[in-house]
């Protein structure tokens, strides 16, 4: 199949990209009866608790919506008040422009003949001044002022950044950590007693269930609400940021036709229960409702790392592969058609990292990865994917090929290092 390049939006940053792969022929389908619950209980449960903060969503100025609607602007005014906008604020030269002319040294007389007269415009920097410079969204994940947001959004070392809460309070916030190879990051406020969001188990959510999109659209829109249906899982993508010049590659995220504005990077993307299942991360630039989100269950690992060790680190293997696929295994006449095959890089840098997890493990190169845990890898779920799943130090089991042979092989995920 051949490959087609669809331009990203990082929402929030502006950024273009590409996808990993193909994306055509797949089938967006409503299926309400996909949900793990029924609407009228779900609406009850939702209402019920509603009720008990003093939002009344069932009285007579509802009574024109059906059930579903009324799911979902339940299920609003449960989140809203912990969905937050992240402005971006830093020091900037202020330019100052002014005219010189460059026949000014000529004597007035020849001056006067030859009808001299330029004046052209000239620039200089006169100090700084700190202006805004772009913005995101976020959600508050504990009621002392921690919130969930993209790394893109405050991936800007010498910027401020100032969170407004929906009740129109403003605070300055500290970043806590950046995930360094997944779109993550941890931010604190100074606050108490703040409205949270409940994560939810994204490896349960279905193609076709109903989602809810809430954030800063446009930078400019606070707590803007869209709905749409999950349109597809398991997507790789590749965005890079055209202001910072870096790319990142993200593998299986939710993909939805919930529109996903700049400005709404950082937000959640919720079940009709009021429940986060993903931070919305991205959407295409040549197509209409077609945007991305990164599942809770990869921030839930990023949040436990932070609360173990102080930082997010994340787990690491130490190999390079290529994905096989029908095309790889045919033009290589290997016997599989699935599978990490680990092979040096174009500019031949090692296969196998020296003193790395892998090598420790026993992997060669030339080897093909089959399995992880009796989890197949393939073209969807990667093994990257299934690395990113670990905690460092857990161990887990490695279905290998090697010359024709099926060999088990444990390895002990350790840091990644920064230099891989």
């Amino acid at each position: 199949m051949n490959k087609k390049t669809i331009s990203l939006v990082i929402a929030g940053a502006l950024i273009l990209g590409a996808m990993a792969g193909g994306f055509s022929g797949f089938l967006v389908f409503y299926k309400l009866s996909g949900y793990s619950f029924s609407p009228n209980s779900a609406l009850e449960n939702i209402e019920g608790e509603l009720g008990k903060l003093g939002i009344k969503t069932s009285d007579s100025e509802n009574n024109n919506l059906d059930a579903h609607d009324r799911l979902v602007v339940a299920a609003v005014q449960k989140t809203s008040p912990a969905v937050v906008s992240i402005v971006i604020t830093k020091d900037v030269p202020v330019i100052e422009q002014y005219y010189s002319d460059p026949f000014g040294d000529l004597p007035p007389e020849i001056r006067e003949f030859f009808g001299y007269g330029f004046q052209i415009p000239q620039y200089k920097q006169n100090g700084t001044e700190k202006k805004e410079v772009g913005s995101g969204s976020g959600f508050i994940i504990s009621s002392d002022g921690l919130i969930l947001t993209n790394k893109h959004v405050v991936s800007d070392t010498e910027a401020s950044y100032t969170v407004l809460v929906n009740d129109g309070n403003k605070y300055e916030a500290e970043v806590l950590a950046r995930d360094p190879y997944n779109d993550l990051a941890l931010i604190k406020i100074k606050a108490s007693g703040l409205p949270t969001l409940t994560l939810a188990d994204s490896d349960k959510i279905e193609i076709g269930q109903t989602v809810i999109a809430i954030g800063n659209a446009l930078g400019e829109f606070k707590n803007t609400v869209s709905s749409g249906v999950v349109s597809g899982l398991s997507r790789n993508i590749t965005a890079s940021d055209s202001s910072s010049g870096t790319s990142e590659r993200i593998d299986n995220v939710i993909q939805t036709d919930a529109a996903i504005n700049p400005g709404n990077s950082g937000g959640p993307l919720l079940n009709l229960n009021g429940e986060v299942i993903g931070i919305n991360t991205a959407t295409v630039i040549q197509a209409q409702s077609i945007g991305f989100a990164i599942p809770i269950n990869r921030a839930k690992k990023a949040i436990e790392s932070y609360q173990k060790t102080g930082e997010i680190v994340s787990p690491y293997l130490g190999v390079r592969y290529v994905l096989i696929n029908e095309t790889i295994k045919t033009q290589n006449k290997l016997s599989v058609d699935y599978g990490a095959w680990i092979k040096k890089s174009s500019d031949n840098e090692s296969a196998v990292l020296k003193d790395s997890p892998a090598e420790k493990a026993g992997i060669k190169e030339g080897d093909i990865i089959l399995e992880i845990a009796g989890q197949k890898i393939t073209q969807e779920n990667t093994l990257s994917y299934y690395i990113g799943n670990y905690q460092v130090g857990e161990k887990a089991s490695l279905k290998v090929l090697r010359d024709g042979q099926e060999v088990t092989l444990e390895v002990v995920f350790e840091e990644r290092p920064n230099n891989f």
